[in-house]
This record gives C-alpha cells, structure tokens and sequence, in this order.
C-alpha cells in the first residue's frame, strides 16, 4: 500500500479535529488548505499532521521549558474559532512560531486583510518569515518585536491573538484593539491558563468563552512566582499578589497528611480542571503545586496531577486535590478529596472540597471574565472575584 500523500495526512487530521469539535467552515477550510508540512521542514509528514505540539528552539540554558514550538492543531483550530477572524479584518499575533497560524489567518481574513505576527527572538521570526515566503503568504507582515509592545505602525487591529501564555494583559495592546475588536490568548492567573476570548466594549473586556489551554509563557512578564519546599523536591506557583513564604512552610511535610473526601466522583476520561478555575473566582489562596518524583518516594502524598494540581496556601498550612479509585461506581470509580498539611491543614482541605463540591454541581460552568487596564480611570466594577495584575484587574463571576 502506498504511503498517504501530505494532503490526505492533511485532511485526516482536520476530519479528527472537526469529528471532536464544530468548527466555523471558515477555520475549518484554512486548515484543509495551508500546509504544515512547509513550516516544518525536515520532519516527517506524518508527524507534521499528528495532534501534538513540535518544538522548534529549545530553551538554551535548559529548562523545561521550549523558547519556540508548533502549537498542538487542535488547540491552534480552538482558538481561531474563538477569535472569530472576518474577511478584511486586521490581525495581530504575538508569537510567530513557525508562521503556520498567521498563513492560517491570512486564509481567514481574505486578501482585503492585514495580518502582522510577531516575535522577539530572531531565530523564530526567521523561521516564520521563509515558511510563510514558502507557502505562499509572502503578504504577511513579519517582525521581530517585543511582543508586550505590540506592533503600533499596523494599528488599529480588529483582532489580537497571542500564542504564548500571558499573565497580564500589556497597556500597549489596550491602545492598538479597535472597540468592538477581539482579543484571544492563554492568560494565565492562579497557577492555571485558559484560552479566553475577549471583546472590548470601551474601556473594558468583556469574555464570551474559556478553554484548557497550556502554552510557552511570553518573556518579559514577571508576576508568577515560585517557592521550594522539601529541598526543591515540592514546588508552589503562584502570583505576586498572593502571600506564599517558603519560609513558612518549611517543615509542612513534617507530619501525615490529613486526608478529608468529598462525595464527588469522576470517569477515568472525565475532564476535572473546571475545580480549580471555579476556586479562582472566589478564593484568594489558590494556587499551581508540583510534587516530583523524589519527593513522592519521600512519603509526600501524591496530587490527583503530580506536575500541576490545585493547592490553597495560607501561613505554615496547604491542602491540595487528590484522588482514590474503588468499586462503588463502575461509571465514576475515581473519587476526589483533598490533603492538608500543617496547623491549618485540615480546614483548608475542606475549603478545596467545598469548591469541589460547587462545581460537582455544573461541571460544564464557566465564569465570565471581565478586564480593564489600570491606565484607565477607576470605573465600578461588575460583581465578583477581582484578582489585580500589573497593568490590569480582572473580575471573575459566576452566573
């Protein structure tokens, strides 16, 4: 049998995605037609359409972390449907990556448009610019720029699309978005990064979705923080805002968790993170734990996700999500608790399990999101959980 040609490696996979999720027929023909093959030369095609993130610079000084990838084309098909891209529409993407999402959205915004991607490492923005010349976007505006400061000589864009993760929102970008324009990216609060698509109604944005997400943090924004405990072996991500000393909680491990269960249960394949975003729209004290291996083999109990589970941190105590299987209900066999370490321990345990409890209630809820820039004047803000950023406060709230 002969091996499939790329166009049909192409349309399988665009099959699978739509077979998961409705896609616009606008998005969904972009990706039947633009050929990922061309932004990474030298692979295989087969692994040029497979489901999955493909690294193109790997971090120089070694961490976990990628400086450049392909992004997953599920995640890439979810997110331009958030941004709902018209004909004539004037695009800004921060984040080049290979150039295969802005020939995606120069499909989208048709040849009466404008698309400008860019990005602050050379390396990238090269890659971008010859596989975009390759494929057949040579119109599409390349730049090597600091993506916080957007690109103010296109201006004004009528959508904004970031594809690596943001904590805050940049005053540049609130200067360059039309009103009524869109803005999607991963934003990042609490330890977590949802897709949030954004539309702005004057001097505010207003969310109208939010999906799981996970990407490369942008470079230059610094209010996530992180605190070791356990000889590094245990690791608290948090914001700037939250109080979360190491100090502390130096000796939390001490002494047996105190393990307190909900009721609530879950299908081996059934989706939970909806527990930790419902937790930020009320709870200041929430934030992202890792637990490594070294640290379970030292008689830490294990988080329901080792790398990135749901923690309350207060003082010298934390609790966080965990989970058991047993029989009782072949459907959902797995059933969440949380563990608490500390004084205080046990009372937060039970904190996390009311919020498990509350989204046990509507699994599928998510909040709405409001932002507005703090260069703004002090407006009223809508009801709800307000979290303050560098440059932006966001409200979170459920209906």
């Amino acid at each position: 049998m002969n091996a499939p040609t790329t166009d049909e490696l192409r349309n399988r996979l665009v099959d699978d995605i739509a077979a998961q999720s409705k896609l616009p027929p606008a998005v969904e023909r972009a990706l039947r037609t633009v050929r990922r093959e061309q932004h990474l030369p030298g692979l295989d095609p087969a692994e040029a359409y497979a489901d999955k993130a493909v690294v193109i610079k790997e971090n120089p000084e070694g961490g976990p972390l990628a400086l450049s990838c392909a992004s997953v084309p599920s995640v890439v098909a979810m997110m331009l449907a958030q941004l709902d891209v018209r004909p004539g529409n004037r695009v800004l993407e921060i984040g080049a990556g290979t150039g295969y999402n802005a020939a995606l959205l120069a499909e989208l915004t048709g040849p009466g448009g404008q698309v400008t991607t860019i990005d602050i490492d050379s390396d990238v923005t090269v890659h971008a610019r010859t596989a975009l010349d390759r494929s057949g976007y040579p119109h599409v505006q390349v730049m090597q720029r600091d993506g916080l400061q957007g690109a103010p000589e296109h201006a004004p864009y009528d959508r904004l699309i970031a594809t690596v993760g943001m904590w805050d929102i940049p005053t540049p970008w609130w200067q360059q978005l039309t009103d009524g324009g869109r803005l999607v990216l991963p934003f990042r609060w609490r330890g977590q990064t949802r897709s949030v698509a954004l539309t702005r109604h004057g001097d505010t944005l207003i969310s109208d979705g939010m999906e799981l997400c996970g990407f490369v943090p942008v470079i230059g924004q610094t209010g996530e923080r992180t605190a070791e405990l356990a000889d590094g072996n245990v690791r608290l991500h948090h914001d700037q805002d939250q109080q979360v000393a190491a100090d502390r909680l130096s000796d939390v491990f001490s002494t047996p968790a105190a393990e307190v269960w909900t009721d609530t249960r879950v299908g081996r394949q059934e989706p939970f993170d909806g527990i930790w975003l419902r937790a930020t729209a009320c709870d200041d004290t929430v934030c992202r734990i890792e637990v490594t291996r070294q640290a379970l083999d030292q008689g830490v109990r294990r988080p329901v996700i080792p790398v990135r589970s749901p923690a309350l941190v207060a003082g010298g105590s934390l609790a966080y999500l965990i989970a058991e299987r047993d029989d009782l209900d072949p459907e959902r066999p797995v059933r969440l608790g949380a563990a608490g370490y500390g004084a205080d321990g046990p009372e937060l345990a039970a904190r996390l399990n009311a919020h498990i409890t509350a989204w046990s209630a509507d699994r599928t809820a998510v909040p709405h999101l409001s932002v507005r820039s703090n260069a703004t004047p002090e407006l009223a803000h809508p009801e709800g959980h307000t979290i303050n950023k560098q440059d932006s406060r966001i409200v979170l709230a459920y209906e």
